[in-house]
């Protein structure tokens, strides 16, 4: 099902707000780590992402399953890089996140194979279908890495 919403110049505006959004979250990232981390800091970016799931509530963007299955299990083996990549440490008795390179990676990653992926197959799929499978990816893999951050972040803890 295509739209006015496939047009190139609707394409090429979402693009470049993703590239925008990738750096945002890295810079947020590599900010986040010069304060302490906290099970609520971790655990309320998958909880104020899921809203963007209001977005299946409109047809443009509702996928068949089997997409769904794909654009999730991708995301889950992204996660494994972050959640091996993500490790605390302890400085005056708070828990602060390492900074990593890994989530700049992954999400110039993401960002080349969305670009890649829209330019091989943009006229067989809809900006809405793509961003419908890139939000699942997003979310499957925050998701994980979250729960992944938030064990490491409780046996820290514990032993504090």
């Amino acid at each position: 099902m295509f739209s006015v919403l496939d047009q190139p110049i609707v394409a090429t505006t979402v693009t470049i707000v993703a590239i925008i959004m990738a750096s945002g979250m890295i810079v947020v990232r590599q900010r986040a780590s010069r304060k302490p981390a906290t099970a609520k800091k971790i655990i309320l970016p998958p909880l104020f992402m899921s809203t963007g799931a209001l977005m299946f509530l409109f047809p443009y963007f509702q996928i068949e399953w089997l997409l769904v299955l794909e654009a999730m299990a991708v995301g889950l083996l992204f996660s494994v890089v972050l959640i091996l990549t993500s490790n605390f440490e302890i400085h005056d008795q708070h828990i602060y996140l390492k900074p990593s390179k890994a989530l700049g990676i992954v999400l110039i990653g993401l960002l080349i194979i969305r670009i890649a992926w829209k330019l091989a197959i943009g006229e067989s799929i809809s900006v809405g279908e793509t961003s419908a499978m890139f939000y699942l990816l997003a979310f499957a893999m925050l998701v994980t890495w979250r729960i992944g951050m938030l064990v490491k972040f409780m046996k820290l803890k514990s032993t504090l």
